[in-house]
């Protein structure tokens, strides 16, 4: 519980999910709810592995080692300035989870975005301007581990309205940066 002089810690959220999930359009909004930064994840990726998304071939552990890297520094600053962040980027496994929340120290949470395989590959394949084919849609629910119990953070339906996800993910977002006050 926290005292009446305790500092809310701004957040940073990890939106996550596969391509088409709408990381970027949730994340957005719940920057501008949660009055904080929004960083894009995919403006980090080395024209290599933009390259190679867009030629059909999914990405490696060692292909997305810069771009973890990158945005975990991202985390990191805004960590240590004692700032909030909302970053969408795909953090498809624990393990990359784990790099962002070790940048992030305890005040790290994430939200998953969930839907099924074919809403995924029809909204990849009906968007414009981006670089990730349909096809690679499959590859990434392979590589996905939902989040665990304890890793704190919520899991959404990605098909749900927007402003109800962005309603619900401020409440557990106050709720979570409530108990993380100093």
């Amino acid at each position: 519980m926290t005292g009446p002089g305790a500092r809310r810690r701004p957040p940073i959220v990890v939106v996550l999910g596969v391509s088409g999930s709408g990381k970027s359009t949730v994340g957005k909004a719940v920057a501008e709810e949660l009055r904080v930064p929004f960083v894009e994840g995919d403006d980090a990726h080395p024209a290599a592995n933009i390259a190679k998304m867009a030629a059909g071939h999914p990405l490696d552990d060692t292909d997305r080692a810069p771009w973890l890297r990158s945005l975990a520094a991202r985390v990191r600053r805004s960590a240590e300035a004692g700032e909030g962040l909302v970053i969408a980027c795909s953090a498809l496994k624990r393990a990359y989870r784990d790099e962002l929340r070790a940048a992030a120290g305890p005040g790290l949470w994430c939200l998953h975005l969930a839907l099924d395989r074919d809403t995924a590959r029809d909204r990849v394949a009906r968007r414009t301007g981006h670089f990730i084919p349909a096809r690679l849609v499959d590859s990434q629910f392979e590589t996905l581990e939902p989040l665990e119990a304890d890793e704190p953070g919520l899991t959404v339906d990605a098909t749900a309205a927007l402003a109800a996800n962005v309603a619900l993910v401020s409440a557990a977002v106050g709720h979570f940066t409530d108990r993380t006050a100093d």
